[in-house]
């Protein structure tokens, strides 16, 4: 079964909350570069204001991000795409390169309204410590939640 298959039928809807993962093409840790972790955060920040989502809580790792969002006005696979699309030309242009950044797809997880969002951000921010990167998360520069 291909990823596509796996996605057909599949819905969003506006005001739901997903836990959502992408990762750079090849597991590139390219987010090590302080500049271009900001650039992928820029990207979060402007989908708030163009009110396509909330972005609830959210990581950058070296080759991958994790976050929380709430849709607003568009779909899941939109604003995805368009973070994921816009991130990858401003960063290939950063670099002076071309060709894919992402790995072309992502893992979404829709909460259900049982699950505890609050649970859900700190698991998403602890990331850096769980892999060793800081101790404290508070040391980690590349991480925001609502509730923290």
């Amino acid at each position: 079964m291909s990823y596509s298959d796996l996605r057909r039928g599949r819905c969003s809807e506006p005001g739901r909350e997903y836990l959502v993962t992408a990762v750079t093409r090849g597991r590139r840790p390219t987010f090590k570069d302080w500049q271009l972790a900001r650039l992928l955060i820029t990207t979060f920040r402007e989908s708030e204001v163009a009110d396509r989502a909330d972005w609830l809580a959210w990581v950058v790792m070296p080759d991958h991000f994790h976050a929380l969002l709430r849709l607003r006005q568009s779909s899941l696979a939109d604003v995805m795409q368009r973070v994921r699309g816009v991130s990858a030309r401003r960063i290939n242009r950063q670099l002076g390169r071309h060709g894919p950044l992402w790995q072309p797809n992502y893992h979404d997880h829709a909460l259900r309204e049982d699950q505890a969002r609050r649970d859900v951000a700190p698991y998403i921010v602890a990331n850096p410590v769980r892999a060793g990167l800081v101790e404290r998360i508070g040391d980690y520069p590349h991480w925001d939640a609502v509730w923290l």
